[in-house]
């Protein structure tokens, strides 16, 4: 595989800006690989993979192809251009999965879910195997089965099996850790045979590990018929306990076994996929068999344009969805042709090591099935189509339509700030961020006042106006000396919109600092009437009006509960922090190991101030050297002073 220098990436900006798109069409190459599109800002906005690179690039810029609208605004914004060359088809394909997941450009049809799935892993590779929950499966020695759409189902099938089978869950290393520790929990409540105390034999554990792995594959009539038996047993023993422990096992396996529905007889492991789609959105429905059984069902949304094919959209779907999961079905049951069927069929089938078959269902029970996923999915479509309308109503919609109001374009990310303090004590400051409309608490920030004494918000915002952005610059200036993105600056990402907590004051501290720093951000302040209330917006010398009754306010209020939210909680955890300091942390040989003991043992500073001697060596942590300190400090305090 080569990358050929159409757009190299390691040009400069300059040299970018000469690109003619004419001139490289024509040193394009007639083989297989990958190209991809850039816009002006030279992001990457449409990966894709051809046959013929020289064919398929040149099509996009032909005025006399017939495009979609999708077609012609992307192709309205590329710059310049990039290609690698393949050796294959094939091997095209793979790359343009792999470049599609790591750019997530713009124009492809992007799968929105990213979900990972569970699976049941059996450590063969070790001499006493365990059986555990894994989230992701892994090419290792070990054995897998799932994945599985719910990690309680998981959780309730291995606690059943560790019932069962009595396999281990400790980490310990065996034979070399046997006998080290005492045995766990488990061991004592008869769910563990404790190979970690050499009671149990590596030949009879593996028999159990045997029996464990028939279980999860589906054959539940052994054990079905030992436990009625067991129980049987147990209650002619008239040992009804012992009976009462094999009647819930047995129920426990028999509903596992229910949730197995047989869906065919042949056996196999197949992905059932249907869509539906309406304008913008398409919903994927995925129906997973094992081994002929229905282990569980999971839809996927995605984004996709008005005059795409189903076979286009099915087609990206799976190139995705199957690029990220390591288990792959030996058939792929699908609603309706692939756009290259055979490509993605052979590149599954060298993922899987054998081969893997693309089917369209015509007839009979096959069809029937593929109509149910398609009749789900259509579902789905409906109910999820209103809940992300609302959704979006009180989160984009809202912002839109604070943006109407302060007269501002399009607002991506809000950085909204408020300052806390009781009697000039432990001012502090915070900032909340959300992006369209949703909160983003990764990005939260606090400050602790460092420069300014006393209540004073003006002097305090300004700090913390000033620390966060000379920050940001100074990440910026770092980042790019090193020659690495910005993103990866904790405070790079600058804010298309300040809300403060405040009025006119406020706003007018943000604007100074924002001019001191030679930044250019639009500032509004959060105007609350005498009930603490929002009233309306203030925005270049003037309060604008805001409907009460509209999402926006709602937005606006929640942006303002949160900021003040964020600065209380850490107010009061420095607050709490201080009172406790100022009266334990001033007596000798207290660090905050013993303050912490001493109130944990005795509940209250009254406590600890009554206690005698004795009682506070009872602490733990305590000598009576320290013991004597505490004694003597508090009779200090209440002794009564004299002459």
């Amino acid at each position: 595989m080569t990358e050929e220098g159409c757009g190299d990436r390691g040009r400069e900006k300059g040299e970018r800006q000469m690109f003619n798109i004419e001139e490289e069409l024509k040193k394009l190459p007639a083989q297989p690989g990958v190209y991809l599109m850039h816009d002006k800002r030279d992001e990457i906005i449409y990966v894709g993979k051809a046959i013929s690179l020289k064919n398929r690039v040149r099509q996009y810029f032909q005025s006399s192809r017939n495009k979609t609208a999708k077609i012609e605004q992307m192709v309205s914004r590329i710059a310049r251009f990039e290609y690698i060359v393949t050796d294959s088809e094939l091997e095209a394909l793979v790359l343009e999965c792999n470049l599609i997941k790591e750019h997530r450009p713009r124009y492809n049809t992007m799968l929105k879910d990213d979900k990972a799935y569970p699976y049941i892993k059996v450590t063969m590779a070790e001499e006493f195997p365990r059986i555990l929950l894994a989230r992701e499966m892994k090419k290792d020695k070990n054995k897998y089965f799932g994945p599985y759409t719910s990690v309680g189902a998981v959780k309730d099938t291995l606690d059943l099996i560790h019932k069962l089978y009595k396999i281990r869950t400790c980490s310990r290393v065996l034979p070399r850790d046997v006998g080290k520790e005492r045995p766990c929990l488990n061991y004592h409540i008869k769910q563990c045979d404790g190979p970690c105390q050499g009671t149990v034999s590596r030949e009879v554990y593996g028999e159990n590990v045997a029996l464990a792995l028939e279980f999860l594959n589906g054959r539940y009539e052994k054990v079905l018929s030992l436990l009625e038996k067991q129980m049987m047993d147990a209650s002619d023993e008239m040992d009804f306990e012992k009976a009462i422990e094999y009647r819930d096992l047995l129920s426990s396996v028999k509903k596992v076994a229910q949730k197995q529905k047989i869906t065919s007889s042949s056996m196999q492991d197949r992905d059932i996929i249907a869509m539906a789609r309406d304008q913008e959105d398409a919903v994927v429905q995925v129906f997973f068999v094992r081994e002929g059984k229905l282990i569980g069902r999971e839809h996927f949304h995605m984004e996709i344009a008005a005059q795409e094919e189903k076979g286009q959209i099915l087609s990206s779907f799976v190139k995705q969805f199957y690029a990220g999961t390591p288990f792959l079905p030996k058939e792929l049951w699908v609603q309706t042709e692939l756009e290259d069927t055979e490509v993605i069929s052979r590149w599954l089938s060298a993922r899987k090591g054998q081969k893997v078959h693309i089917v369209v269902p015509k007839k009979g029970e096959k069809e029937q099935l593929v109509d149910l996923a398609q009749r789900n999915a259509a579902l789905v479509l409906i109910q999820d189509k209103e809940k992300i309308k609302r959704e979006e109503q009180r989160t984009i919609g809202a912002m839109n339509q604070v943006c109407g109001w302060l007269g501002i374009g399009p607002v991506n990310r809000v950085e909204a700030f408020d300052i806390s303090n009781i009697s000039g004590c432990e001012s502090v400051g915070s900032m909340v961020v959300y992006e369209n409309g949703k909160p983003k608490r990764n990005d939260y920030r606090k400050f602790k006042i460092r420069t300014v004494i006393g209540s004073n918000d003006y002097g305090s915002m300004k700090e913390v106006l000033l620390r966060r952005f000379r920050h940001g610059l100074e990440e910026k200036s770092q980042l790019k000396e090193a020659g690495q993105e910005e993103t990866l600056g904790s405070f790079t990402r600058f804010p298309d919109l300040l809300m403060m907590d405040g009025g006119k004051g406020q706003v007018n501290i943000a604007l100074e600092v924002l001019e001191e720093l030679g930044l250019s951000i639009p500032v509004c302040g959060m105007v609350k009437d005498d009930n603490h209330r929002t009233r309306g917006l203030y925005y270049q010398n003037q309060e604008i009006p805001i409907d009460h009754r509209s999402e926006g306010f709602r937005l606006i209020t929640r942006i303002q509960d949160e900021a003040h939210r964020f600065a209380i909680e850490y107010h009061r955890s420095l607050r709490g922090k201080s009172q406790v300091k100022s009266i334990l942390d001033d007596i000798p040989g207290i660090g905050n190991t013993r303050r912490k003991a001493l109130m944990r043992h005795f509940k209250s500073l009254e406590s600890i101030r009554d206690a005698q001697v004795e009682e506070l060596l009872e602490a733990p942590g305590m000598n009576r050297a320290a013991a004597e300190s505490v004694y003597d400090f508090f009779r200090r305090e209440t002794k009564p002073a004299q002459g």
